[in-house]
């Protein structure tokens, strides 16, 4: 699908506010509210939209602990790529699991309450999993940029 400005503006206005009204959304894409509707319909039908959901705050909700955790597997077991990827749909703890290219296998990002719990889901479920050989946890100390909003300078080409 070839986005247009009135698209562009359009998904930068919903990823700054989902909850914006098709009202206020068309009055600030300068759109008849109809054809703002249609518009985000077909977004949503083309799956650029994907869903809308609610931004939570890890802190203010007890979850102090964010890690960046590398895993690498052994090669050697049967089934170590299925095994993993199952266990950690699993795995609350578990917010974010990528397949990477470097030394390790998968980058995971592990949301905890404290150490304590963060220590327990590595030793009594991380290294669990058959075929797990070595986990390098990156603790975040601080956060330094963190968005889920997308650029609108990289959906130009979209």
């Amino acid at each position: 699908m070839q986005l247009d400005t009135i698209d562009l503006n359009i998904l930068t206005l919903l990823q700054q506010n989902g909850r914006i009204s098709n009202q206020d959304l068309a009055e600030q894409v300068f759109l008849s509210p109809s054809s703002c509707l249609r518009r985000v319909r077909i977004l949503e039908e083309e799956g650029i939209i994907s869903r809308y959901s609610a931004l939570l705050s890890p802190e203010k909700l007890g979850l102090e602990l964010d890690v960046f955790v590398q895993v690498t597997m052994r090669r050697d077991v049967e089934s170590w790529h299925e095994n993993f990827m199952q266990a950690l749909q699993n795995y609350p703890e578990v917010v974010g699991s990528y397949i990477i290219t470097g030394d390790a296998n998968y980058l995971l990002r592990v949301k905890a309450r404290n150490l304590k719990h963060y220590s327990a889901f590595v030793l009594e479920k991380l290294y669990k999993i058959p075929g797990v050989q070595d986990i390098r946890s990156n603790i975040v100390l601080q956060a330094i940029k963190e968005t889920y909003e997308l650029p609108r300078e990289l959906l130009r080409d979209a």
